[in-house]
């Protein structure tokens, strides 16, 4: 769909649409990052006539949120499985349909974390029975 950036009364009432740069700067993703969330159904953008991406105001507290729920381990494939309780409300931290793989996902990172506390104590006790052995 392409869209001139004043098309028509409505124009004048609403938003105007954002290229991807301003987007980009309003929300500190990268404008690759944008693109890609786009391309994977993340956002909807529109073409304006000179085939730049277009995006509402709305984009703004997606674009935050799906970096919020990366930051927490989720990938763009779940990101795009979660409801709109999820990924159009800034700041959105659970929904009844989300919790249980949020449960999920906090599950692996405390067996992640377990993991690597035995191979921190497996080094540990490596380095003191190396220093413990080594001639003076």
């Amino acid at each position: 769909m392409k869209i001139s950036p004043s098309a028509g009364p409505a124009a004048s009432t609403m938003p105007a649409p954002m290229p991807i740069g301003a987007l980009a700067r309003a929300t500190g993703a990268s404008i690759r990052s944008i693109r890609h969330y786009d391309e994977h159904g993340l956002l909807a953008s529109a073409r304006a006539d000179n085939g730049y991406r277009l995006f509402s105001a709305q984009a703004i507290v997606q674009v935050r949120q799906i970096q919020r729920l990366i930051a927490t381990g989720f990938s763009l494939a779940e990101i795009r499985g979660f409801p709109d309780c999820m990924r159009m409300i800034e700041g959105a931290t659970a929904c009844s349909e989300t919790s249980l793989v949020q449960r999920q996902r906090l599950a692996s990172v405390e067996r992640q974390i377990a993991d690597l506390e035995r191979r921190r104590t497996r080094l540990r006790q490596m380095l003191a029975e190396g220093a413990a052995a080594s001639p003076k």
